[in-house]
């Protein structure tokens, strides 16, 4: 048999057993009391801070991240702004360009008419001093030719036909007539 139940046996109180079925017995209450005081002031005293450095630095945190978000909130509403006016300032700047080019093309166009008008005129003299040039040496060609083939037809002529008075008498009226032509 245990002590205890020696103890119950002989009637004496039972320790395990409080007096009162709501409350623990006086010294109890005493020594818990002071232990949870103590217990409590210790906490207080150095996971107070702790716990309140911890909760501000959180409050701390959480602002940040309102104001980082108010931020970007405030920054993306300007830059949707922008973006709006950039929208409406491309449609501006595209028919400012789109004039520029026209613009720019219409003189392009007149430059290389003009270029042109030119360049045809010069070639248009070119080709006629060309051919005036072409002509005169033609005709001193054909006239040296045709002096040519009647100096050997006259003389074949004259040789077989006609005496020297007759063929000196035809190479001047023909000397005449070239000279006239020209």
């Amino acid at each position: 048999m245990s002590i205890m139940q020696v103890i119950v046996a002989s009637g004496e109180i039972d320790p395990a057993q409080s007096q009162n079925w709501l409350l623990p017995a006086t010294s109890e209450i005493i020594y818990g009391g002071l232990a949870s005081i103590i217990i409590f002031s210790l906490l207080y005293k150095f996971a107070g801070p702790a716990l309140k450095k911890g909760l501000s630095d959180r409050t701390a945190r959480i602002q940040a991240e309102l104001d980082g978000a108010a931020n970007a909130i405030s920054t993306a509403q300007a830059d949707a702004a922008n973006i709006r006016q950039a929208a409406g300032d491309i449609d501006a700047e595209r028919a400012r360009l789109l004039a520029e080019a026209d613009a720019q093309a219409a003189a392009i166009l007149s430059d290389g008419r003009e270029r042109l008008t030119v360049e045809i005129a010069e070639l248009e003299a070119r080709a006629e001093s060309d051919a005036a040039g072409l002509s005169g040496r033609l005709n001193d060609e054909l006239r040296v030719e045709v002096a040519r083939l009647s100096s050997s037809v006259v003389d074949e002529v004259v040789g077989r036909s006609i005496d020297d008075a007759t063929h000196q008498a035809l190479i001047e009226d023909f000397i005449s007539k070239v000279g006239a032509g020209s």
